[in-house]
């Protein structure tokens, strides 16, 4: 499964959710693809009841079965929304799909948690002892990438990090 948005607050008074979209959030996704969310360390599965998209990379979305604000909070709110990967037929990926992943810096770990797609430099966000860094998207500071263990490894010049 791949995290593709993340709950952020309620929005009226029948279960809606604000949602902020990742950029790997399916353009072509459809009502009967089952979302998912973690609760208590499994992933139960959310159909969508309605879904109203807000710019490129918000949706308001209301689920069967959450019909309630305190439903919706209790179940919802600040959980990523997770989808299962779909199939693709060549063996291409896509920097947003690093999202989710271990980082990998020196002997610590962290968090790749989102990813800045920009022509003239893209940009990982990582989450590391706490702290978010914007490390360049190069592959020359890529040194590993393990899709099954959802990990990649940076080798970064000195001073790239603030610590």
């Amino acid at each position: 499964m791949i995290a593709v948005g993340r709950i952020g607050r309620i929005f009226g008074n029948d279960g809606g959710v604000m949602v902020s979209l990742y950029a790997n959030f399916p353009d072509d996704f459809q009502q009967q693809e089952p979302l998912f969310v973690v609760i208590d360390k499994l992933a139960v599965p959310l159909f969508c009841n309605s879904i109203e998209y807000r710019g490129k990379s918000g949706a308001i979305i209301t689920f069967d079965d959450i019909d309630t604000v305190r439903r919706a909070e209790e179940f919802l709110v600040g959980h990523e929304i997770l989808m299962e990967e779909r199939e693709r037929d060549d063996d291409e990926f896509y920097m947003e799909d690093l999202i989710g992943f271990t980082a990998i810096i020196d002997k610590r770990k962290g968090k790749i948690s989102d990813f800045y797609d920009s022509p003239s430099n893209p940009l990982f966000e990582i989450t590391l002892d706490g702290k978010e860094h914007l490390v360049p998207a190069a592959e020359e500071f890529i040194a590993n990438i393990n899709f099954d263990k959802r990990t990649i490894k940076f080798v970064l010049p000195d001073g790239l990090l603030e610590l």
